[in-house]
């Protein structure tokens, strides 16, 4: 829950008057009274109503418009001014730990979780501390600034723990997916919500996958997906893929969606905004959105024995 005290004490340090307010759809609904409560504090408020997807994604337009933006569910991947972000923590049912715990098969495992629930990770050391496993949690880094937190495109925690086994504490399978590509590690989806536990099937994603890069083999042209986003923006990388074909060429996108991908026509993509969108959102395209690394497989510069999840470092 959002302190409106605390919040208060903050915005009245930085001397804020106007209060632009932002947060990603699952807890939209809360911005109403968030905006009331703060209109009755004597500020003035403006709600973004624009998708969100993560810090990457601040409204630096409403932001513009106000002396602050106010994110909530998030923490911060860049050094962006004027943006105070609130967390909005998710409890569960830790059960599901101990209910993994027989599985393990070493004596360490590494624990990852998303932000949502980062104030469980303490609960969960304890409980695998009490039954002679040693827990290991990775340091931040410039993405995640939490011990121990992934993202959708930073996977690093995982990888920085060095073990063979990691508890993904959270709920979905995209990030422990993601996790088993980066480390190569056996990974355990601990979803505290519903309790459940399973070992997610990467070679069944990697299958699709490949099958995506022999579809783009005849592609006549690439369209090289360039975000606007100031914390999906890959340019560099972007420049790196085009010389690897004459026939890429950028495209710089604010939303990525299926009808503007129709619209450009390109019979083949490649993604540098955000890694989600390949995985995640393929089956809404009506033609292969690929990633930076199958980009490489395709141009004949990587092997797919070598193949790496796209993440943003």
């Amino acid at each position: 829950m959002i302190s409106l005290p605390d919040l208060h004490e903050r915005l009245k340090i930085l001397g804020c008057h106007t209060v632009a307010l932002q947060a990603p759809e699952g807890l939209k609904r809360l911005l109403p009274r968030l905006a009331h409560d703060l209109r009755h504090l004597g500020y003035e408020v403006i709600i973004s109503g624009d998708p969100c997807y993560g810090a990457c994604d601040l409204d630096l337009r409403a932001r513009d418009q106000a002396d602050v933006l106010v994110h909530i569910g998030h923490t911060p991947v860049d050094d962006t001014k004027q943006v105070i972000y609130e967390l909005w923590p998710v409890e569960g049912d830790l059960t599901v730990i101990s209910d993994v715990i027989p599985r393990l098969n070493g004596r360490r495992v590494g624990l990852v979780t998303t932000i949502q629930h980062i104030h469980l990770l303490p609960q969960v050391v304890e409980l695998v501390r009490s039954a002679g496993i040693e827990p290991v949690i990775a340091e931040p880094s410039s993405r995640t600034p939490c011990p121990g937190q992934v993202l959708g495109c930073s996977f690093d925690a995982a990888r920085k723990t060095g073990t063979d086994e990691i508890i993904f504490l959270g709920t979905g399978l995209f990030h422990p997916i993601g996790i088993q590509l980066a480390t190569r590690a056996r990974v355990f989806a601990c979803d505290p919500i519903t309790g459940r536990i399973e070992e997610p099937d990467a070679d069944r994603l990697l299958r699709v996958r490949f099958g995506l890069i022999q579809k783009a083999q005849n592609a006549e042209s690439f369209g090289i997906i360039v975000s606007s986003k100031t914390g999906q923006c890959r340019s560099e990388l972007a420049d790196y893929l085009c010389t690897l074909s004459d026939k890429a060429y950028q495209i710089m996108l604010g939303e990525v969606s299926p009808d503007q991908l129709l619209n450009l026509g390109f019979p083949c993509y490649v993604n540098t905004a955000c890694p989600r969108l390949a995985y995640d959102d393929q089956v809404r395209f009506s033609v292969p959105v690929l990633t930076p690394c199958e980009f490489e497989i395709l141009c004949g510069v990587r092997k797919f024995e070598t193949y790496e999840v796209d993440e943003i470092s």
